[in-house]
């Protein structure tokens, strides 16, 4: 593991969070879209993440085993895609809404400000355990620079 790999896994973490809450804000701004594009409510939308480097955990071993543990290449997180959550819409009794159907009921999105609350909180906290890392290495790597003197 390089000297600076540390600072750019704790790095690719913070772009995976800064994403999540993107895309977290995004569905708390259309929590309340009856009709979008495509004449249907919002779509709760749902951040993938992956492994960065490695294939997978058998992969990464295999290889450390095979070329030695400092040959390894460095990790992360990586952002794989955004997809629709498949929760179904939520159905309101409000027969005065110009978007209610024929029995009255008007169709919204299948969001949930208490868990995009909940979600912003803990992307909020990894964010900044990604920005601790990246200080303590560093403050590591300055230390270490201030023994060579």
């Amino acid at each position: 593991m390089g000297l600076f790999d540390a600072i750019g896994i704790a790095g690719t973490g913070l772009t995976a969070e800064r994403i999540r809450m993107d895309v977290t804000a995004e569905n708390l701004a259309n929590a309340d879209t009856t009709k979008g594009a495509n004449g249907q409510p919002y779509q709760r939308q749902e951040v993938v993440l992956q492994q960065a480097g490695a294939s997978d955990f058998g992969g990464a071993l295999t290889s450390a085993i095979h070329q030695g543990a400092g040959s390894q290449q460095a990790g992360g997180v990586e952002v794989s895609g955004i997809v629709s959550d498949s929760t179904p819409d939520q159905q309101v009794y409000d027969p005065g809404s110009p978007e209610a159907d024929a029995k009255g009921y008007v169709k919204l999105p299948n969001i949930s400000t208490v868990t995009e609350m909940t979600d912003l909180i803990s992307e909020s906290q990894s964010y900044q355990s990604d920005v601790t890392a990246m200080q303590t290495a560093k403050s590591m790597f300055t230390s270490t620079l201030g023994l060579l003197k």
